[in-house]
């Protein structure tokens, strides 16, 4: 039995499939999951992404693409196609990563995983080598993770992870909001500007560490 598990991030860059080329085409933020390989030799693509007739349009008209469906809620659209064009993460896949998350962004895609044991993590990275724009962005175990606070994981200071779960707890981000920044700063015994800030602080560095 393997009971190591690691986590690993990628990022590829010159990517030339239908995901990767529409999301610097059309400058649209792309959320896939992993593709999923037919008998046929076609890959099934399911991704979503920030509503935009731009994006539909640019898939519409790709030839790789075909039997394109899409859905659209909460302002946001899903889509559902065939590929012919296989893309890069396919090759790692094949090597033994398991997806966890796929993102495209301006023609790059930051994929995050995870490998059970270090030969499988060498096959990954041998799939890696053999593709052009591949990086091996971060490793670590897993394990790891269940000793990180959330703050420790996401590089928040306390004040700011005790905000957040403070915010959280109290409903402050529900909809319609249940607490108001006054009630939460009373919590915490600060300020409303002192937990605003706080609040922004922790904010922008887990949105940097999610988009970067």
């Amino acid at each position: 039995m393997i009971d190591e598990c690691l986590a690993v991030e990628f990022r590829v860059r010159n990517d030339d499939c239908p995901l990767a080329e529409a999301s610097r085409d059309v400058g649209a933020e792309i959320d896939a999951r992993a593709p999923q390989r037919r008998s046929d030799g076609y890959d099934l693509l399911q991704f979503s992404s920030a509503r935009t007739d731009r994006l539909t349009a640019h898939l519409d008209d790709d030839e790789r693409i075909s039997y394109l469906h899409v859905s659209r809620t909460d302002g946001r659209s899903g889509y559902r196609c065939l590929s012919k064009h296989p893309c890069v993460v396919r090759r790692l896949i094949d090597g033994g990563l398991i997806v966890e998350t796929l993102r495209y962004r301006e023609g790059e895609a930051r994929i995050f995983g995870a490998v059970v044991g270090r030969d499988v993590l060498k096959g990954v990275m041998e799939a890696a080598g053999e593709t052009v724009g591949v990086k091996l962005e971060r490793v670590y175990p897993l394990e790891s993770e269940a000793t990180e606070s959330p703050g420790q994981r996401w590089e928040l200071t306390p004040a700011q992870e005790e905000c957040l779960r403070m915010a959280l707890e109290s409903g402050y981000f529900e909809i319609p909001r249940q607490a108001s920044s006054e009630a939460v700063a009373d919590e915490l015994g600060i300020s409303k500007s002192a937990f605003l800030e706080r609040l922004r602080r922790a904010e922008a560095a887990l949105f940097q560490q999610m988009f970067r």
